[in-house]
């Protein structure tokens, strides 16, 4: 689902076709934090997936979990550990009240949780397994995209890794009591973002601007990621390169957009289409 300025969404249905131009001579501008509009309206990088300015970004990162400034919050959280593809397990912690919408969002492919109690307790927790199985709290996106078109067939088999790091990891000493320990259950996602059988990405886009265009026909959509088969391949969109541009309808199948290669990341350069 895309959501736009003034509160319309976009169904984003396997098979639909997307296709937007962006105005020309425009350009990208702060979207702002916490719900207020960047007061310079100031001019953002078409590379940047958070579309702030410095001091915007600074704003919003102030009231994030991930900043530590909610050492008060009386909410209950969850440890939980998220598998992206082969070698790529990341353990993080969300508020319960989200349910898995934190998972969905960064495009784990299946998850468990670990762990449930309150906010400083989950993040000791997330910090002690960090150091003890030395499993990262993040997974850059460009080594989710390269392993999509080729993760196991089964279930079980793409949940083996996190089965493993679960028992290790409730088996360990040092837990905060007031964290309680989570039975593993297993859930996946590769139905949700219909990545079974996806085709291998040949790009992904850099960046948009001004005057370009973007269509293509979605074969798969995971976190913020939508894999759009065009006449070239499929590419990757991420999504969170849309904001602070001005988008245009385009109902025709022109793409044109820096797009770099997936596959490669040391030979990776613009131009590919």
């Amino acid at each position: 689902m895309l959501a736009w300025e003034g509160g319309r969404r976009s169904a984003l249905t396997r098979g639909k076709r997307v296709a937007f131009g962006i105005g020309e001579g425009g350009e990208r501008t702060c979207v702002g934090a916490r719900g207020h509009a960047c007061p310079l309206g100031a001019a953002v990088p078409g590379r940047s997936t958070g579309a702030r300015c410095e001091e915007c970004a600074r704003l919003n990162r102030a009231h994030s979990v991930a900043a530590d400034t909610l050492a008060d919050d009386p909410r209950p959280y969850r440890v939980y550990l998220a598998w992206f593809g082969p070698g790529m397990t990341k353990v993080g912690i969300t508020a319960v009240r989200r349910g898995p919408a934190r998972l969905l969002e960064q495009g784990a492919v299946c998850f468990s949780w670990l762990g449930t109690g309150p906010l400083m307790a989950a993040r000791r927790t997330e910090e002690l397994l960090r150091a003890a199985l030395r499993v990262p709290d993040r997974i850059p996106y460009a080594g989710k995209r390269a392993v999509r078109a080729v993760l196991p067939d089964g279930e079980e088999e793409r949940a083996a890794e996190i089965a493993g790091l679960h028992a290790r990891a409730v088996a360990l000493e040092g837990w905060p009591e007031s964290l309680t320990r989570e039975p593993f259950r297993p859930v996946d996602h590769v139905g949700v973002f219909g990545l079974s059988g996806v085709p291998a990405a040949v790009g992904e886009v850099s960046e948009l601007v001004a005057g370009g265009a973007v269509s293509g026909e979605l074969v798969a959509a995971a976190g913020p990621d939508l894999h759009l088969a065009t006449g070239k391949g499929v590419v990757v969109l991420d999504t969170r390169l849309l904001t602070g541009w001005e988008l245009l309808p385009a109902p025709g199948r022109e793409f044109a957009v820096p797009v770099r290669a997936v596959r490669d990341r040391a030979a990776a350069q613009d131009g590919l289409f």
